[in-house]
């Protein structure tokens, strides 16, 4: 039986690492059930039996781990030799299976907006149906020549330098929402401060342009590397990116056509928090938790994947850089998990939720 190591899956069959390949996009289709079956469970938790808790819990943390586990496929579908067209799909795939938090979101806004009649769960099913066929209609057979594309030098270059300047939005942005612990009063001084800098008439319209430019250029280099075999590190770089460009892309929709333009409501702490019900126990809001908690996590964690490069491109220590990056990963899940507690009711001043 034909056997070609492919990244960590070394000497499986052929028809095994067929079935392997096409895990994420299965693991992104059954997303939204787990989630059907936190909001299922989720009552029973709050009367405080042992089991339900535990079982509610167990359920969030899966919906979770469907982004940790397509990323765990990406690792592996990195082959040490130019792919062939299934291989480079089924891989692109896995990166893209990471971004079905934020994807399901944005299926669900638009499917509000347009007023569509079918559930958003069964067109859910349907993209990723076809997302699964598109990469299973990839050859099998390795290419006639390496597809190891270089990158786009200037679009990298100016892709760091507008990320310099968001970057200082971003992190305000953040900031703001890690004032959501003390409160929503906090949490709307501080953006009623900020709101007067970057929604400015001249401010607003560039930093839309510039992060427009942000998901676009990213996703053009993320397709580039995509194609290169990558470690780790390089994976997480470009799937942090995917996931950045698709929740920037889907706040956007969010903010300036659904909420904005559409309800003409504020986009405020009761607009991102699902108020009055909140984020736990409304059966559409429960996808915003994911959403929300892997967005700020990801942000971040791109933030500093472009600061590695950046100090071993000045010869700074690899072994110092990579320490450096992993703490910076825990230090972004830390505050991911923050601000996912007070947008979810913990109030640091009170020490209780509310």
């Amino acid at each position: 039986m034909n056997t070609r190591p492919i990244g960590l899956g070394v000497g499986r069959s052929t028809e095994t690492r067929d079935w392997i390949r096409l895990a994420p996009p299965v693991l992104a289709a059954i997303y939204p059930f787990l989630l059907d079956l936190f909001h299922w469970l989720i009552p029973e938790a709050r009367v405080a039996p042992l089991t339900a808790i535990v079982a509610a819990v167990g359920t969030l943390i899966a919906a979770f781990a469907v982004s940790a586990a397509a990323y765990a496929f990406a690792v592996r579908f990195q082959e040490p030799q130019p792919p062939s067209t299934y291989e480079l799909r089924t891989r692109r795939v896995a990166y893209l299976s990471i971004v079905a938090p934020t994807l399901f979101v944005f299926v669900g806004v638009v499917g509000g907006l347009v007023h569509s009649p079918i559930p958003d769960k069964l067109t859910w099913l349907v993209i990723w149906g076809l997302v699964a066929l598109w990469a299973s209609l990839g050859t099998k057979s390795l290419p006639t020549e390496a597809t190891r594309p270089g990158p786009i030098v200037r679009l990298r270059v100016a892709h760091g330098i507008v990320a310099t300047v968001a970057t200082m939005y971003v992190l305000f942005h953040i900031g703001n929402h890690l004032f959501g612990l003390s409160g929503p009063q906090v949490h709307a001084a501080v953006m009623k401060w900020g709101r007067h800098v970057y929604r400015a008439p001249v401010i607003e319209p560039l930093l839309v342009c510039l992060m427009l430019f942000q998901v676009i250029s990213g996703l053009r280099l993320a397709w580039r590397w995509s194609a290169i075999s990558s470690d780790a590190i390089r994976v997480f770089q470009i799937a942090s990116g995917v996931y950045l460009s698709l929740f920037i892309l889907g706040h956007m929709n969010s903010v300036f056509i659904y909420a904005r333009a559409s309800l003409q409501i504020d986009t405020g702490w009761d607009f991102a928090t699902g108020a009055p019900i909140g984020l736990i126990y409304d059966a559409w809001n429960i996808r915003l938790v994911p959403h929300y908690a892997l967005g700020v996590f990801f942000v971040l964690g791109h933030l500093v994947s472009g600061l590695r490069v950046v100090l071993l491109g000045h010869g700074v220590n690899r072994s110092i850089v990579d320490t450096l990056w992993k703490g910076g990963l825990v230090i972004s899940a830390l505050i991911a998990a923050a601000i996912l507690c007070g947008m979810c009711g913990l109030r640091l001043h009170l020490g209780t939720q509310v």
